[in-house]
């Protein structure tokens, strides 16, 4: 059972190029983050023409993910993140969706970017991760087969970006972003691609701009966390690189992992 990430960038603009993809590497899950879209919007009958079944949560212009699932109809479980504490405004963003398909919990993020820094982008960033947590730590009680995926936002450590001078004032690497990301892994979670990759190097991420994609200058903030019970069944890992140099194509590339029956 293969479960992908992939922040699209814009799922109109990148539709042709989605659509090859799936066709092509026909994960059994796919999830969408950035698709800027309302909901009245998602192009959900262009899936079902190759055999995915689609929920999503969108937004005008910003955020959206979306669950795919292959031949089979995702069921929703969660929509948005619920509050820290009943004084806890709700989160407006699109940023979170989660669905079973195939005795496998599917949790789909598109985690806030934070700058700049500091300020409130930061500070919103911060508390989302608070709220990310709390689910997690849910879903860690459930004991059931789960995987917390997407655009964290977050560069784990030195060895996972091609500049730690270039990225060292981004939101992206700050201390208090990273640390919490820390805890997430501290909780019992597995790092699908950091265990299988180690020495690090491995990137999901290229900017449009200075020529980063011709220049390999990438970082890795794309990532797929196991709960116990999936991380026994982990297989394999990835990254979906060569989709990031076609025409027109989104700055990240594709994660998957792949998983035992």
């Amino acid at each position: 059972m293969r479960i992908a990430t992939f922040n699209i960038n814009g799922i109109k603009a990148r539709l042709p190029r989605l659509l090859e993809w799936l066709e092509e590497t026909r994960p059994a899950v796919a999830c969408l983050q950035e698709i800027k879209t309302q909901d009245e919007g998602f192009p959900a009958e262009e899936f079902e023409k190759i055999g995915y079944k689609a929920i999503w949560h969108g937004q005008k212009s910003f955020n959206g993910v979306a669950i795919l699932a292959d031949g089979v109809e995702p069921v929703e479980t969660m929509r948005g993140l619920p509050s820290l504490s009943d004084d806890d405004e709700p989160d407006e963003q699109s940023r979170y969706l989660e669905a079973e398909v195939n005795g496998v919990r599917i949790a789909n993020l598109y985690l806030p970017n934070g700058n700049p820094q500091p300020g409130p982008k930061f500070d919103y960033k911060l508390r989302w991760m608070k709220r990310l947590r709390m689910r997690m730590h849910d879903l860690w009680q459930c004991e059931t087969p789960a995987i917390v995926l997407g655009d964290y936002n977050v560069i784990p450590e030195s060895k996972d970006t091609y500049s730690v001078r270039a990225m060292a004032d981004d939101a992206l690497t700050q201390p208090a972003s990273r640390d919490a990301y820390m805890r997430l892994l501290g909780d019992g979670w597995t790092d699908a691609l950091d265990t299988l990759n180690p020495r690090g190097g491995v990137w999901t991420y290229w900017d449009y701009q200075r020529g980063a994609w011709q220049r390999d200058h990438g970082f890795r903030i794309d990532h797929c966390l196991l709960s116990p019970e999936l991380a026994d069944r982990l297989i394999s890992a990835g990254v979906d690189k060569e989709y990031r140099g076609r025409e027109k194509a989104s700055d990240h590339a594709p994660v998957w992992v792949e998983i035992s029956d």
